[in-house]
């Protein structure tokens, strides 16, 4: 089966919403007007909507022809603070923010999927569409879910998509297991002791120190850690002093970690800990780390992927379902939905589009040539799964 034929005629439309959308972003909790516009939507189509659910987040609910399971959908509606650089009709009409990773299209592919299934309601039971807020580093999942998204909307199953650049357009992945890392921040404080720049045995220099820091935490990766599992330790930044003839009291790094097994985690966690307050210790300096956890993996169950493979191929057919793709060092909130429910989080080629860039670029833009094939996608999720419980 192809796209959708009442799908296909939404096109034009979905388009002319897309592009409102990128005029109009908003930063994390902020989309109050792309909000107000989905739930207007959603109502105009016969859905109940509920409002305000993690601050600005939107759940519609559409009942199905009789009783059955409940499956969630979901997509991300915030931008990022980017300028954007295209020279685009509906370029960001709001400096320093620009949806440069696809929200504007995932929310989009979501309406037209809801739009099609309040028509037409050919499915059993009851279908989620959770709009979430402030998927970019701010936890709008989790936020939802801890306003009692699953309480007030309980889901059997939930499902989500992403837009993927370097995959073609109209292909599909559908992976069982890990497909994003989880993503945890680091900040080190080094407290060594000033001293001229011309008379370094007079002070204990935090930068010697720090540099010592940053090589050594690289042998997590490559010593301490399984080397079929993985991870990733990056030192981002490094800032200490303000003279160049003085050695600063202060040394202050910070960074990222990403993996996929808590374990491994939890082993460079307590790594990080041991490695910069013994390197301080040895050296004359005392070492504070702040290691905070941020997004969990986001690891797909094998049964959901299955059959959102299956799903996938009944719309782009077989050869452009991807099963064999490597997971991502990026990391997704959709993971704390999963943690909660059983289910899949697809990826969606746009490759070949106007707009080559990868996600978070400012020249990156949606392939609106692949709306119809989301949207399709996620109703057909609904109308395929939701009689298998």
């Amino acid at each position: 089966m192809p796209v959708i034929n009442s799908i296909a005629a939404l096109e034009e439309d979905m388009t002319a919403w897309r592009r409102d959308f990128h005029m109009h972003p908003e930063l994390a909790y902020q989309e109050e007007r792309t909000s107000q516009i989905v739930a207007e939507k959603l109502k105009s189509w016969g859905i109940k909507v509920k409002t305000g659910l993690g601050k600005t987040g939107v759940v519609g609910v559409i009942e199905g022809t009789g009783e059955g399971p409940s499956i969630g959908l979901r997509a991300d509606m915030d931008a990022l603070p980017i300028d954007e650089m295209n020279d685009i009709e509906w370029k960001s009409q709001n400096q320093g923010v620009m949806h440069a990773c696809g929200h504007d299209g995932h929310t989009t592919m979501l309406l037209g999927a809801a739009k099609y299934l309040a028509e037409t309601r050919n499915f059993a039971g009851t279908v989620h569409v959770i709009f979430q807020p402030a998927e970019e580093g701010f936890a709008g999942a989790k936020a939802m879910i801890d306003d009692g998204l699953f309480e007030e909307f309980p889901c059997d199953q939930v499902y989500g998509l992403h837009n993927w650049p370097e995959m073609p357009a109209g292909q599909l992945a559908a992976v069982p297991g890990p497909i994003m890392a989880a993503a945890d921040k680091f900040v080190i404080k080094v407290k060594g002791k000033g001293a001229h720049g011309a008379m370094p045995h007079n002070g204990v220099d935090p930068i010697v120190v720090g540099s010592q820091i940053v090589t050594a935490l690289q042998s997590l990766v490559s010593r301490s850690k399984n080397p079929i599992e993985t991870a990733v330790i990056s030192t981002t930044m490094f800032h200490a002093g303000s003279a160049f003839n003085v050695i600063p009291e202060e040394a202050e790094l910070s960074g990222t970690v990403r993996t996929f097994n808590p374990k491994v985690q939890d082993m460079v966690e307590a790594g990080m800990k041991r490695i910069a307050e013994g390197i301080s210790a040895a050296m004359g300096a005392v070492a504070e780390i702040d290691y905070r956890r941020g997004y969990p993996a986001t690891i797909n169950h094998k049964r959901e992927a299955d059959l959102a493979a299956e799903v996938a191929a009944s719309i782009v057919g077989p050869e452009n379902v991807r099963r064999d793709v490597n997971p991502t060092m990026g990391a997704e909130d959709f993971s704390f939905m999963l943690n909660e429910k059983p289910g899949c989080y697809l990826w969606l080629g746009q490759g070949g589009g106007a707009s080559s860039e990868n996600v978070h670029h400012p020249q990156y833009d949606f392939n609106d040539k692949v709306l119809p094939i989301g949207a399709s996608v996620l109703a057909k999720l609904v109308e395929d799964l939701q009689p298998r419980r």
